[in-house]
Order: C-alpha cells, then sequence, then structure tokens
C-alpha cells in the first residue's frame, strides 16, 4: 500500500507519499481500506517533530479514518468484512489501509456520505467526552469555545445546543463568526477585537461560563479561570497559545472551579472504547437525524497531504479538511 511518512521532521514538504507494507490485523482488531482521512493539529506537531506516536502505534500520521473493512483480525466480533466505517485511530490515518482496534470503529451513520464520515471520529469523541463526560454540561448552562470555527469547535457548538446549553464562541474574523451563529452559536467574541471575560460576564449577567472548551493552553489560562463562573469546568484539550502558564488560585479557590486537561491519542484502549461507545449512544442518533453534521472546508488527495497541512496552518478554514485516499 501507499502511506504518508515523515522521513525527517519539518515543514508540509517533510510528508512523503511512499510505498509500505501493508498492516495486519492483530488480536482484536479489523483491516480497514481507507476511503478517506482528516487532517488535525496533532499530526502538524507529529510532522514537526514535537508528538510522536504512543508504543505500538502506525508510525503514519492520521487519528481519524473512514472506509470499509476489508478483513478481521482473531477474535472480532459484531463486525463484517465490506462494512462502511469510520474509526478513531493513534495513527496510520494517512494511508490506503489502517488496522484499528475494534472498540474503536464506529458505524457510518445512516444518510452520511463515506467520505464526510473520516471528519466525524476525533471531534465527536474530544467534544462528548471532555464537554459532556467530564465537565458535564447540563441544559441551561453556557459553553465557552475557543476557536469556534474549527473541527472541534463546530461540532461543540452543535452538540451544546441540541442538548439545550448557550454557547459562546471566539474566533478571529466576521467570516468565521458568522458560520458559528449560523450552527447556533449565541455569543460571538471576535478575540482580535474583543475581551472574552468582558464578553462573556456581559451575556451572562456577570455570572461566567459554566464550562469552557480551550485549545490555547497557557495563553489563555488565568484568563480562562477570570471568565468561568462558580462551579465553572475548564477543560483543556489543546496548546496552541503555550504549556506554561501563571494563574490564580485564589480565584480558582473563590469559584469552587475545577481545570480538567485530557487527550485522546494516549488513552488505554479500554478508555476510548468507552468513550466511542458513548459517541455511538448519545451523538450518532443526532447525526443520523440531521441535527447534527460534519463540517467540511475542503477535500484534498491524500498524496498532497502537504497541501493539506498548508491550510490547516493558515487557519483560513472552516471546520475539517478531509484527504481522499486513491
Amino acid at each position: 500500500m501507499y502511506a504518508i511518512t515523515i522521513p525527517e521532521p519539518g515543514g508540509p514538504e517533510a510528508l512523503v507519499w511512499t510505498e509500505v507494507p501493508d498492516p495486519v490485523p492483530a488480536e482484536g482488531e479489523v483491516l480497514v481500506d481507507v476511503v478517506a482521512g482528516a487532517v488535525n493539529r496533532a499530526d502538524v506537531m507529529q510532522r514537526q517533530g514535537f508528538y510522536d506516536p504512543p508504543p505500538g502505534a502506525s508510525p503514519y500520521p492520521g487519528l481519524e479514518c473512514s472506509g470499509r473493512i476489508a478483513a478481521l483480525g482473531p477474535g472480532v466480533s459484531g463486525w463484517a468484512v465490506g462494512d462502511e466505517v469510520c474509526a478513531l485511530l493513534a495513527g496510520g490515518g494517512y494511508a490506503e489501509k489502517v488496522a484499528v482496534p475494534a472498540g474503536q470503529l464506529l458505524p457510518v451513520p445512516e444518510g452520511l456520505d463515506l467520505r464526510k464520515a473520516a471528519a466525524l471520529p476525533e471531534v465527536t469523541c474530544t467534544v462528548w467526552s471532555n464537554v459532556f463526560m467530564v465537565a458535564h454540561l447540563r441544559p441551561g448552562e453556557t459553553l465557552l469555545v475557543h476557536g469556534g470555527s474549527s473541527g472541534i469547535g463546530t461540532m461543540a457548538i452543535q452538540l451544546a445546543k441540541a442538548v439545550g446549553a448557550r454557547v459562546a464562541v471566539t474566533a478571529g474574523t466576521k467570516t468565521k463568526l458568522d458560520y458559528c451563529a449560523e450552527l447556533g452559536a449565541d455569543v460571538l467574541i471576535n478575540y482580535r477585537e474583543q475581551d472574552f471575560v468582558e464578553e462573556v460576564r456581559q451575556a451572562t449577567a456577570g455570572a461566567g461560563a459554566d464550562v469552557i472548551l480551550d485549545n490555547m493552553g497557557a495563553k489563555y489560562l488565568d484568563r480562562n479561570v477570570q471568565a468561568l463562573a462558580v462551579n465553572g469546568r475548564l477543560a483543556i484539550i489543546g496548546l496552541q497559545g503555550g504549556v506554561k502558564g501563571e494563574l490564580n488560585i485564589n480565584t480558582l479557590l473563590r469559584k469552587q472551579a475545577a481545570i480538567t486537561a485530557t487527550s485522546l491519542r494516549a488513552r488505554p484502549l479500554g478508555e476510548k472504547a468507552a468513550i466511542v461507545a458513548a459517541v455511538r449512544e448519545h451523538v450518532w442518533p443526532l447525526i443520523g437525524s440531521g441535527d447534527v453534521r460534519p463540517i467540511v472546508d475542503r477535500e484534498v488527495p491524500m498524496s498532497d497531504a502537504a497541501e493539506a497541512h498548508r491550510v490547516l496552518e493558515g487557519s483560513g478554514h472552516i471546520g475539517k479538511v478531509l484527504l481522499l485516499a486513491p
């Protein structure tokens, strides 16, 4: 098969489409013929040499894909060759074939194009696990989403609205904010021109956000805590703004607030399977009904993954960028 390899870390040109050995499904795994993969910030970090795959994972980038089951490994039940699926991966999505633990498979939602299903696993699992399983967003509460027009952001808006929450978002352009509004966002904050702490306070009559989904890390740490409501929950899922920040712990104490930080890639298989099962139970019906949908900005041939990375790093896109296998 062919896959995107990274002979040496570097810029987008470091991604090389080359022939590699086919993967073989191990105990509890299935082999998937990939139709499409999706690009994530973690892939960019891996390309740059900052985010190695977990031990035992595929060395190729790619944390999600869609395709058809080509073979079943020993001990797999409940799936059949030919089933159309999408999958959460620890790596290997930028390839024509990938071996996947069966617990990380999801059926393609009814009525959804197989290619677009590649945009679902990472965002749905990230949002559901952090916003709902960890931060316990409830109907009537306010969720602040940083990067509202990203793949994560567009999914978070839709899922929060589906459960009856109010949503505030930050983004850097009017076009992105307008799109967030179309998805249901109630409070639109241009982080280049407005202070999100003050805007959230005004929008909540001084109460603050009950849950914040943050992709920035250190840069926003103290201000995020300022923006939290009493008993608020800050869920950190990214480090685009750095890894070391200062925090006024007294503010955290006074608000009786909580901070969590999680990633999906390195979690044990059992934890990933539990998240995937929860997504199938709670999110898949919303996608099947059309209340929630993947947002795809563009589709790029997988062999030209370098161009897809340039798009992602340019930050001009809305939603996800897909890679189409040959």
